[in-house]
């Protein structure tokens, strides 16, 4: 094949391989295959890769429609690289012809179509992917991008509204949420509909908002220097909250402390919610006035009267702690702009899958594209 290029489309050819537009990375070798494929169902694989578990997805699209075809969920730390994890996925689901596309939703920041997982040694690439794998067109969209690109599609079953407010049609929207990290994506509506935009917001300093908070941040700060949001929102922030309280528990202290690992924030939320623990208790609402506090500002930062949407795998677990009221309260006590605050709508997304669901409408776009 002859090189050329085609600028009018931003696109480079170059013998083999070409970047599609904005870094999107296709093999050429099965280009034209791929493009005069004439068969009625394509293979789509999609990915919501973590540091703490993998979720991977066959769909097989039929007259525009997705139908499920296998899910396999990984633990992402039995492994040491995501190339061993897809390489298992594809044998299992025994396809005889090679995925049209594949689209993956990676907690990390993307740069140039490549990834260095934040809370994991993997480091890959949608050029190598798409050559190990010969998968014609292969995208990583950020974590959070991917629950972004899902909320237009999320079925209002899945939210759990702590705060109705008003939403302003077309107004600028933010999802974030706490699980391993503390992601955060934009949502503006820009020409004809909602565009997703990543950040690394979850890595902007804590501020305290109370004597408490500020103990806490000293706390921190003397062990870990830089004290940032994802420090307290995540499953190591509760653990570091609740070590605090734990060390700080003037009226309890003749109890022996609860040795934790370093992300226990499940047996924290066990041990509030079934076994009324009174420092675990405390350390999930604390934890839900600073997400609540961080919320509101992330809201006032973009103005998002399209609404607030908590996402990620701990939300949804502690969603009555996050309804009770302490959320709310620190989510609007912004002082001169608190009325504001008022009106603007909160949800949780329950779904534990919409990353996934994310993945598979950026895929399923670029076949229609």
């Amino acid at each position: 094949m002859s090189n050329f290029s085609k600028d009018n489309n931003n696109m480079l050819v170059d013998g083999y391989n070409f970047v599609y537009p904005k870094g999107l990375f296709v093999r050429s070798a099965a280009l034209l295959d791929y493009w005069q494929d004439i068969c009625v169902n394509k293979k789509l694989i999609c990915g919501d890769i973590g540091g703490t578990k993998t979720i991977l997805q066959l769909v097989e699209i039929t007259a525009g429609n997705g139908r499920e075809r296998l899910i396999q969920r990984y633990h992402s730390a039995d492994f040491t690289s995501f190339s061993e994890i897809l390489k298992d996925f594809l044998n299992r689901a025994g396809i005889s012809n090679r995925p049209h596309a594949a689209c993956f939703a990676v907690a990390g920041p993307i740069a140039g179509q490549q990834v260095r997982l934040t809370n994991l040694s993997w480091q890959f690439s949608s050029e190598s992917l798409s050559s190990e794998f010969s998968i014609p067109v292969v995208k990583l969209l950020n974590d959070f991008e991917a629950v972004a690109v899902a909320i237009e599609h999320v079925p209002s079953s899945d939210l759990l509204t702590i705060q109705a407010g008003q939403a302003y049609p077309q107004g600028m929207r933010v999802v974030l949420g706490a699980g391993t990290g503390m992601g955060v994506a934009w949502l503006p509506w820009l020409h004809d509909r909602y565009h997703a935009l990543p950040t690394e917001a979850g890595h902007i300093d804590f501020a305290p908002v109370d004597s408490l908070q500020i103990q806490l941040l000293e706390a921190l700060h003397h062990r870990l220097g830089h004290v940032s949001v994802e420090r307290l929102l995540s499953g190591p922030g509760l653990t570091n909250i609740f070590r605090f309280l734990q060390q700080n528990d003037v009226d309890n202290f003749h109890s022996a402390p609860i040795e934790l690992e370093d992300d226990s924030g499940a047996d924290i939320t066990a041990l509030a919610l079934m076994q009324h623990h009174p420092v675990a208790i405390q350390s999930l609402e604390l934890f839900a006035e600073i997400y609540g506090a961080y919320a509101g500002n992330l809201a006032l930062a973009g103005l998002c009267r399209g609404g607030v949407y908590l996402a990620g795998g701990i939300a949804p677990k502690i969603a009555d702690v996050l309804c009770s009221g302490g959320f709310i309260k620190a989510f609007c006590a912004k002082g001169r702009f608190s009325a504001l605050l008022h009106e603007i709508p909160v949800h949780i997304v329950t779904n534990p899958q919409v990353g996934l669901l994310g993945a598979q409408q950026e895929a399923q776009r670029l076949l229609n594209q």
